[in-house]
């Protein structure tokens, strides 16, 4: 299963309208129509714009997404936290439009957007009639952000806020400041989109701010996806008339740093005022381009996704051992990581929460699932992405992400991949991966536990 880092032990996508997140990682899996097939139009402008459109006549709604190709791990490791801040910063007002809410409001838009490691995203549901509003907020936003002193002090406050009530007060909420860089030791996956330190963001300057913009909002860095009830045609010509004379500044050269194999496990022990222990267990996987990201996925799936599952089997209902306990991927651009976490029912040992962790994990290596068991969490994949295609908004995100990932058209070739993995592809991801010199634990202890 593919999942976000969410606020108890995980780290959220974040959204401007709430602290938390506007969606998982789960709307990053393509929604299959009809078995497969959403059938989209690509054009590209001069500037390097892509734009994708899906036509669909069954709502009256249509969902407007810009995905730009920029997330935590383009950051300066001296001043992360900066991809979240611009997500802040560009509701703040562009050159032409003071306040980007109050048009989409007027004519019954909603409107968020969302920051992971890899991608930013802003987008927006409105009636039909009224998508060219969208391209004017949209590309007056991209064309040229209003950059005041007064609106970078207020979301840098917002921004440290999150950071304080998510990350520092909110139990679990340090579980990623502390795993990522025990995971990650070169690779800049090694700290979580709201940034290292809350002081990267407070001693932002507006020169570094503008330098971030200028070099990643560029209609060349960018993905446009319109999905509803409009005519691709149509949309083009939009896209031509409101961002087709924003200049091309060039796509931003990506260089990072390869994460060296781990060959000897780590770990690390905090206590803190949190109710229940907790463990977490993070292996290095393979990227989301990556021929076995299909069979991890799966692998995660038959252990922890539903009550059948392995984990939750033998150590909720069985052993009693843990209170809830998942394995999930975090589906990262780059090489990822396969977690499983949960909090131990009190009383119970960490060590031994542990050992039953590895008892279920070695029979897994040891022993192939069985064609049955492989089946069921193929038909859970192949429902999901099918039940969600009804969804317009969902359509766009998933599209624009696939297209920066690869290109659009593997939305269309996902279920065909889940199918095709073996049991046995399943179990020898797990002798690869769940291989504890690959793994990295944080043994979370309470403090009335100690």
């Amino acid at each position: 299963m593919i999942r976000s880092e969410t606020l108890a032990g995980s780290e959220s996508l974040t959204g401007k309208a709430k602290v938390g997140y506007a969606f998982t990682c789960t709307t990053f899996i393509s929604f299959a129509e009809n078995y497969g097939m959403i059938e989209f139009k690509r054009h590209i402008l001069d500037n390097g714009l892509r734009i994708i459109v899906n036509e669909d006549e069954t709502t009256p709604l249509v969902a407007v997404n810009v995905m730009y190709d920029v997330g935590a791990r383009d950051e300066d490791p001296g001043k992360t936290g900066f991809a979240h801040l611009f997500e802040h910063l560009m509701f703040g007002g562009s050159v032409n439009i003071p306040k980007y809410d109050e048009p989409l409001e007027k004519i019954g838009g909603h409107n968020n957007a969302f920051t992971n490691n890899d991608i930013t995203s802003y987008y927006c549901t409105l009636p039909v009639q009224n998508i060219e509003t969208a391209f004017w907020l949209e590309s007056d936003r991209m064309l040229d952000l209003a950059f005041s002193p007064k609106s970078l002090e207020v979301q840098r406050n917002v921004v440290s806020e999150e950071f304080r009530q998510v990350y520092l007060n909110q139990p679990y909420g340090d579980v990623w400041l502390l795993l990522r860089p025990m995971v990650y030791k070169k690779h800049p996956y090694q700290w979580p989109t709201i940034g290292k330190s809350i002081e990267h963001v407070q001693n932002a300057t507006m020169e570094d701010v503008k330098s971030f913009y200028h070099t990643y909002y560029n209609p060349n860095n960018a993905v446009l996806v319109v999905s509803g009830n409009v005519k691709p045609d149509a949309v083009f010509r939009l896209a031509e008339k409101w961002f087709g004379p924003i200049q091309n500044k060039g796509k931003n050269a990506r260089s990072l740093p390869a994460e060296p194999k781990q060959t000897k496990s780590r770990s690390l022990t905090v206590h803190r005022d949190v109710p229940l222990d907790a463990i977490y267990k993070a292996y290095h996987m393979c990227s989301r381009m990556d021929a076995e990201y299909y069979a991890t996925d799966l692998l995660s799936d038959v252990l922890s996704n539903g009550n059948s599952s392995r984990l939750f089997q033998k150590l909720v209902k069985e052993k009693k051992m843990f209170s809830d306990i998942s394995a999930y991927i975090t589906g990262d651009i780059d090489k990822g990581m396969f977690v499983i976490n949960g909090n131990l029912i009190e009383g119970v040992a960490m060590k031994d929460a542990e050992n039953a962790i590895q008892e279920e994990v070695s029979k897994l290596k040891d022993n192939k699932p069985s064609d049955s068991e492989t089946q069921k969490v193929q038909n859970k994949v192949e429902s999901g992405l099918i039940f969600a295609e009804a969804n317009t908004l969902n359509k766009a995100i998933n599209l624009s992400h696939l297209e920066i990932v690869d290109k659009a058209e593997l939305n269309n070739r996902l279920i065909d991949m889940y199918a095709a993995v073996k049991p046995a592809d399943v179990q020898q991801l797990a002798a690869e991966i769940l291989d504890e010199n690959n793994c990295s634990t944080l043994y979370y202890h309470a403090k009335n536990n100690s």
